[in-house]
């Protein structure tokens, strides 16, 4: 059983990738990211998540490598620590208290124990870089209270400020203004650029800077898509610059090549990263087609890998080439989603908005984006006055194979352009497929939609509902023709009520009835022959939400109003069983249990109603899961249940429960932490020297790890000697599965996969000893007797109790076969 600790609420995904620059390890093995409250490391070759470093109770605002031992790693946030971090095992070193929020960080090799933070001081929009001095103390936590002050009034982003020439000045740009503060000498030189009273000069703001690491030359970016060098900033009027422009909007970030700095990189919202080799004009490469805005650059220690991070959440590893070797994409926050949540029966995966036009499939297990879905099928033009065509409603149907989306375009108030796209799920391409298309399938908006999912439902329906006060029922039927078989979507019937607004639908459980809200209306239909049977009114307002109870509960009906009432409808006896004043916002069913999910939004914040439609009485009650609104919510099946006895938290056995706030942050309720959700394939990842987790590592991993294995003397328990099944060996499955070009050469794996095959020790058989001791006893002349006496001890221990603990001893034949066994020849498998 679970031991049962706190159900707290954790961020479990979609935290933004982006928020930060990247930070490689020395050796370019990982890469480090912040994501929320936590820390991710990465892998550069296999792009899997190794560890997430947890402490920090606020959101993580900076990470370096630590310049006196590359592999720690220092962070900061926003609850005003500083921690050490040991990132290859993932274990937390020491915690610096300094007390204050925490804006940014930066490390020097040249300064002794100290580090480089931005803070706020008395107004909010007012920032300062100061030193924070990091005292030497054999306890873990420790207080940072000396700080020393750098630089005034510059901007809180991380981009907006570097250091140069090995430590020697550090840069910062705010506004139209340029700071320069010399450590030696230590004063400070300003430069400023016209401003925006300047039609010409409208566009000079400063947006990011970076400094070369050997010389004195500073590159700053700008909102009109101009770089300028700055050189000779050491003197205040002899100071110079030069331009480069090729992007057409405003520089997001620069980046200087680690070693000698040769190379210059620049990035934005063209998606495009541009690598300005000697800083010259003419010397420039590219490399398009990212997919999204370019956030930040970060460049390895090496110099032989870049990382680019971008507006979909996503981050890029580069190789020096400018050849993109591995693509790390998180939780894509879209501008609004329309869908809501949504499982993919077959996978499993969150499926949401993505990409303008795209859903996305979302691994909640590995927090990582599966693929995308293309459904608007129209390239994106990235136009602020442009109308976007929106994909704002999709359901799956009948075991995920059916999938409906509704997309669409209005410029004016008459001018409504709406689509419906039934997908079918192709096996063969592992991939939805689109089967229908309908122009128009309403006259107004599309409030709703919904599949009918009972098991014995023979033919696929679904249900739309609209503002123009109509819902209409879809069948797939018969499209063949003489050229072809195929199916096809139609309009079977067409409903309405008082020519209200249709506003909610959904089936009950076995699929015999349908509930269609109008307005303040619910009105419950017979699926069969789409005759009304009865109506719900109340008169609390417009319904909201809509839902039937599943399991025992199947006989009640959900309804919430957008005036703050939960009502709950007998079927039965077409009467209202109860009702409750709860301004719900999100309400789910979990499809593996009657429970209920319910969650309201107060001036406090959001809170968590779990109860069953049975009883009015809830059955777990979480008050304040959320600062800000919550807009969707999900229960996900779990792949193996839990075993919480505790009755308040039997609504988790089966299924996990995620919800989407209004800031795009996913949150679930759970009692483990993220480091302990990772797979034990991403776990692998550091051990055995800190190997890539490759099929070849597979092999040798677990081929040493049965050599150091205390249990292979086990007790005997069967009398004949079963050879292993070759399907069930993961050494053998992981080296059939795997490209030929990317394994050793045979003659290498030969003998590891050969002894993949045997069996470590095991017993022979009663039948087979006397012949193997007959053999011995022609070649060592043993008598007869001793060899009668041998056949009995064997006999006698066979027959012995099998409970009890034995340990087979190999006797002279069978040692003397496997000698034979391992002179065997096995060069005929490396031969062409």
């Amino acid at each position: 059983m679970v031991e049962e600790e706190s159900l707290r609420v954790v961020r479990c995904g979609g935290s933004e990738l982006n928020f930060r620059r990247a930070v490689f390890s020395a050796d370019s093995k990982y890469v480090f990211c912040v994501s929320g409250d936590f820390i991710k490391v990465y892998s550069t070759a296999t792009e899997e998540c190794v560890h997430i470093l947890q402490g920090h109770r606020n959101l993580v605002t900076g990470i370096q490598l630590n310049p006196k031992n590359h592999l720690q790693l220092y962070s900061c946030s926003f609850d005003g620590m500083i921690k050490l971090w040991d990132y290859t095992d993932g274990i937390l070193i020491k915690t610096f208290i300094v007390g204050c929020k925490l804006h940014a960080l930066f490390t020097l090799d040249c300064a002794e124990d100290s580090v480089f933070v931005t803070i706020n001081k008395e107004k909010p929009d007012v920032f300062q870089l100061v030193s924070v001095k990091l005292p030497k103390s054999s306890s873990q936590e420790v207080e940072a209270k000396e700080l020393s002050f750098v630089l005034d009034y510059i901007n809180q982003s991380p981009k907006c400020i570097a250091f140069g020439n090995e430590g020697e000045y550090v840069a910062a740009v705010r506004d139209f203004y340029l700071s320069v503060y010399f450590f030696k000498k230590k004063t400070t030189s300003r430069f400023t650029l016209s401003s925006s009273r300047n039609k010409k000069h409208a566009k000079n703001n400063f947006t990011c800077v970076a400094c070369h690491p050997k010389e004195d030359c500073i590159a700053t970016g700008h909102r009109d898509g101009k770089i300028r060098l700055w050189r000779n900033f050491d003197d205040e009027k002899k100071y110079t610059y030069t331009c480069l422009h090729w992007h057409h909007d405003l520089v997001m970030d620069l980046a200087f090549s680690v070693t000698e700095g040769s190379s210059l990189l620049s990035g934005g919202r063209e998606s495009v990263l541009v690598e300005w080799r000697e800083a010259a004009e003419k010397n420039k490469e590219f490399l398009p087609r990212l997919g999204a805005t370019i956030e930040h650059i970060s460049v390895s220690p090496a110099g032989d890998l870049f990382c680019t991070s971008h507006s979909d959440n996503k981050m890029i590893i580069i190789h020096r080439n400018l050849e993109a070797s591995a693509v790390i994409q998180g939780l894509v926050k879209d501008r609004n989603i329309f869908t809501g949540l949504m499982i993919d029966p077959r996978t499993k995966a969150l499926v949401l908005n993505g990409k303008p036009g795209h859903l996305q499939f979302y691994s909640l297990q590995s927090d990582k984006q599966l693929y995308n879905l293309d459904i608007i099928q129209q390239e994106y033009i990235s136009d602020y006055g442009l109308i976007q065509i929106e994909l704002t409603k999709a359901a799956f149907g009948c075991y995920g194979n059916w999938l409906a989306t509704v997309e669409q375009r209005q410029e004016k108030e008459t001018e409504l352009e709406l689509q419906m796209k039934l997908w079918t799920y192709n096996k063969k391409t592992q991939g939805f497929v689109l089967n229908t298309k309908v122009n128009m399938p309403h006259e107004d908006h599309i409030t709703a939609l919904c599949f009918c999912n009972a098991e014995k439902s023979e033919n696929p329906t679904l249900v739309t509902t609209s503002k123009d006060g109509h819902f209409k029922v879809w069948i797939l039927t018969d499209d063949s023709d003489i050229y072809k078989k195929a199916v096809g979507w139609t309009c079977d019937f067409v409903g309405s009520y008082h020519k209200y607004q249709a506003t909610n639908c959904c089936f009950s459980e076995d699929g015999s009835l349908l509930a269609v809200s109008f307005e303040e209306i619910v009105t419950i239909w017979d699926s069969e022959t789409w005759e009304l049977k009865c109506t719900f009114c109340q008169r609390a307002g417009k319904i909201r939400h809509l839902c039937f109870g599943r399991l025992t509960c199947s006989k009640y009906l959900l309804g919430a109003t957008e005036n703050g009432i939960l009502c709950c409808w007998n079927l039965l006896s077409c009467a209202l069983e109860w009702s409750a004043k709860l301004n719900v916002r999100v309400m789910e069913p979990d499809p593996n249990s009657e429970n209920i999910a319910a969650i309201s939004q107060s001036s406090m914040g959001s809170d968590l109603f779990v109860f069953r439609p049975s009883e009015p009485r809830p059955l777990y009650i979480q008050k304040n899961i959320s600062r800000e609104e919550v807009q969707w919510g999900v229960f996900v099946p779990r792949d193996v249940p839990e075993s919480f006895t505790s009755e308040a938290y039997q609504w988790l056995n089966r299924s996990q429960f995620y919800f989407l706030t209004k800031s795009q942050s996913l949150l679930t309720f759970s009692m483990q932490s993220p480091e302990e959700k990772l797979t034990p394939t991403s776990k692998q990842l550091l051990a055995e020297e800190t190997l890539p987790t490759t099929p070849f590592y597979f092999i040798l991993g677990k081929h040493r790890q049965q050599q150091q294995d205390d249990k292979l003397n086990e007790a005997l328990e069967n009398e004949l000697v079963q050879l292993p099944l070759t399907e069930n060996i993961p050494a053998i499955s992981e080296l059939l599965h795997t490209p030929a070009h990317v394994l050793p050469s045979a003659s290498f794996l030969c003998s590891m996969f050969v002894n993949s095959l045997l069996l470590s020790k095991e017993t022979k058989s009663a039948e087979e000893i006397p012949d193997d001791v007959s053999m011995e006893e022609e070649k060592e002349s043993v008598d007869s007797d001793e060899e009668n006496n041998f056949t009995e001890e064997v006999q006698d221990t066979n027959n012995t109790d099998l409970g009890k603990d034995i340990i087979h001893q190999l006797s002279k034949s069978e040692e003397k076969e496997l000698r034979k066994f391992r002179k065997v020849d096995y060069s005929w498998i490396t031969a062409p």
